[in-house]
């Protein structure tokens, strides 16, 4: 980025590329910059001066700052205890295999996920109300694959916690079959992030006793709200939100784009984009299989 920016070689190619910036992530606080720093140049910039170049090259030194906590913000990986500075390839991955192109997670940490019943991962017991179902088991894990190995978990990073996810949007169906899932599984906590009582040993005890989820949780939606506190919310779209399976990529490339990144509503062109390529994808899922007979 600071050879095209040398190479471009005048003040007001560097003015475009900065208001370019500014309008591609809506940022106030870059506009402001920019306005701050362009009165600065007005005052200080001027051929008969010595100080010429040390101004420009202020400028371009701020503007690669910025440029680049933008760029890692975008690109990298949460900063939890188990997470990459930025996703790579793991191709040996025991569980969370959909993120293998591009994980967060090391290998290492797929291996408390690659046996059933899973009993804890890292000081986090599962079973504290019992072993859960295999089924619930199953959805349980897309949940901690997400969070540890996915490259855009980052996408909803938390504004107030970087090793934190907020609003991750879902499918309705998606929470809908985890809610039938776990129904008849037990669990002693609403949230599962605040509600533990943690030992000295830093493991989780249960602070009250175990109920079904079905009496926890009034449904899929109530569920998906409120089990990871503010990490995940249901999805007014029923294509532009997360499945954790194979058709999140299509979902990810219109949640991605620019008018969706900042925007709470959705836009009825997204939607049908999206809608088509899902139906698109299903297709072409049930020619495969028909071929694999």
């Amino acid at each position: 980025m600071c050879v095209l920016i040398f190479m471009c070689g005048s003040l007001l190619s560097i003015f475009y590329l900065v208001i370019y910036l500014a309008f591609l992530k809506q940022s106030f606080l870059l506009m402001l910059w920019l306005l701050l720093e362009i009165n600065h140049i007005n005052k200080d910039f001027s051929p008969y001066r010595k100080k010429n170049r040390t101004t420009m090259l202020r400028f371009v030194v701020t503007l690669f700052a910025v440029i680049t906590s933008s760029t890692c913000q975008k690109y990298g990986c949460l900063e939890g205890d188990t997470h990459k500075l930025k996703p790579s390839r793991e191709p040996n991955m025991h569980e969370c295999t959909l993120y293998s192109k591009s994980s967060c997670c090391y290998v290492e940490f797929t291996e408390q996920l690659a046996h059933s019943p899973v009993i804890k991962v890292n000081n986090s017991y599962w079973n504290r109300c019992g072993q859960l179902s295999k089924s619930c088991e199953d959805f349980t894990k897309k949940i901690e694959c997400f969070y540890r190995c996915s490259p855009h978990a980052a996408r909803w990073i938390h504004p107030n916690d970087t090793a934190a996810i907020r609003s991750v949007p879902l499918c309705q169906s998606f929470c809908d079959d985890w809610y039938e899932a776990c129904k008849d599984d037990s669990i002693c906590v609403h949230n599962w992030l605040t509600d533990w009582e943690w030992d000295e040993s830093g493991e989780n005890r249960c602070k009250n006793k175990c109920i079904p989820y079905s009496e926890m949780y009034a449904n899929g939606t109530d569920m998906c709200q409120n089990m990871w506190g503010e990490s995940f919310k249901v999805s007014e779209s029923s294509c532009l939100c997360l499945q954790m399976n194979k058709k999140d990529m299509m979902a990810i490339k219109y949640l991605l784009s620019e008018s969706s990144e900042e925007s709470s509503s959705i836009s009825s062109s997204e939607e049908h984009a999206c809608q088509k390529k899902l139906l698109k994808f299903d297709k072409l899922r049930g020619e495969e299989g028909e071929q694999t007979r």
